[in-house]
């Protein structure tokens, strides 16, 4: 089956499921607070909620790097099947837990299983998308995340239909039976670990750190690496706080306002990554800094979505400001792994984006407790007003520093 012309579209299709439960299984936990704070007392306090979102961050971010470092050197289909099957496993236990102690060690183990998937997939799909199709199957791939975010939305509903823990316990079991249908469909690129230089290849197997050597001491990943943390301050904001924002800016419930605000960043951004990641190979056929250009358009919308977002208190505004800042959010996703490709050979992309993740993480951890404060506090919106001001930072050096030579770096 791999050898046919078709194979690689099936690659996306494949993992545009996995990237949908990926993004289900994390995000349905912020929309079922409310229903979980009868059996479990803590999630009554905001910050004791957000210190829950974050370990999984802190955990997803310190893991992300030496994910990377395994995928560039192993198979990563069994990367993306093991990854798939244990952290739906832990969905599956999560309906199972009494007490707060027991939801963090499950997250964090969430954590490190979710951890392994990003940098394996979209680097499995770099791989097998050379040339003009890229940053479209990259953002394809992508609008899995966002519809499993959407999906997760609606985990409040589900526990009010019945409980949070038969909705952990039935996105768990659509996991774990996923992971065996991808063993007999998914198969590894045949380039995935070859070298010309047999010399060469031997040297590079002599440290496990090689590529982060490599990727570190290339001047223009420093550039992408800011570029691609900054932003995710609030795009994490938006992923673990968005439904609250929504629900007090809205005077609304948790149960309307979860689907309510995770339908409208995904379906904007499932928009935001078809028109990006086409826009973006097409542009690159003329000039090799439009996929740079693409990815800038995006971010830059979402410094006024942001400010509308923190300020606004109308359906209209609220919800339009939802719908530009997934757009352009969409923009900019679709492009970071093709910008990356540009400056970073294929024998080190995951390692790459592994890094880049654990930043980006980090960035989300921090904001996720900051703003579990602010909430605290009642100042949840001008915390996603103050946002945009640093989005603004990271768009001004990345039209000024990257200037690639080539739009597959070998």
């Amino acid at each position: 089956m791999k050898e046919k012309r078709y194979y690689p579209w099936l690659v996306v299709a494949l993992l545009w499921v996995v990237a949908l439960l990926n993004y289900m299984d994390r995000q349905m936990l912020s929309t079922m607070q409310e229903a979980m704070k009868a059996d479990i007392e803590e999630l009554n306090r905001a910050e004791a909620f957000g210190v829950l979102m974050a370990v999984f961050l802190w955990i997803y971010g310190i893991v992300s790097p030496f994910a990377g470092v395994v995928a560039d050197r192993v198979n990563r289909k069994w990367l993306v099947i093991g990854s798939l099957f244990v952290w739906s496993s832990v969905t599956f236990l999560m309906g199972y837990a009494d007490s707060f102690r027991q939801l963090y060690w499950l997250r964090a183990f969430m954590g490190v299983s979710e951890a392994l998937y990003i940098p394996s997939a979209l680097s499995l799909i770099a791989d097998w998308h050379e040339g003009s199709s890229r940053s479209l199957a990259i953002g394809l791939h992508m609008t899995g995340l966002y519809v499993g975010q959407a999906v997760g939305g609606f985990g409040a509903t589900l526990a009010a239909m019945l409980s949070w823990q038969s909705a952990f316990h039935w996105f768990g079991i659509v996991g774990i039976a996923y992971s065996v249908i991808l063993m007999m469909l998914l198969h590894e690129n045949p380039k995935h670990g070859q070298s010309t230089d047999s010399i060469q290849q031997k040297q590079e197997k002599t440290s496990v750190f090689h590529g982060l050597g490599i990727v570190l001491s290339t001047w223009a990943f420093w550039v992408i690496l800011f570029y691609f943390a900054v932003p995710s301050l609030p795009g994490w904001a938006t992923k673990n706080w968005l439904p609250t924002l929504f629900a007090e800016n809205l005077s609304i419930p948790m149960s309307s306002a979860g689907p309510l605000s995770t339908i409208t960043i995904a379906v904007s951004s499932f928009v935001g990554v078809i028109f990006g990641g086409w826009l973006s190979d097409r542009w690159v056929q003329r000039n090799l800094r439009g996929r740079i250009y693409t990815s800038a358009i995006g971010l830059g919308m979402t410094i006024p979505a942001l400010l509308l977002l923190g300020l606004g208190h109308s359906l209209l505004a609220v919800v339009g400001a939802g719908l530009l800042f997934g757009v352009g959010y969409g923009m900019f996703d679709a492009n970071n792994m093709p910008i990356l490709c540009q400056f970073i050979s294929a024998k080190y992309r995951a390692t790459a984006y592994g890094i880049m993740n654990m930043t980006g993480v980090f960035a989300g951890a921090l904001v996720t407790q900051v703003l579990g404060r602010w909430t605290d506090g009642g100042n949840l919106g001008m915390g996603f007003a103050l946002l945009g001001g640093v989005v603004a930072l990271a768009l001004a050096l990345q039209l000024f520093c990257l200037h690639p030579a080539s739009d597959n770096k070998q």
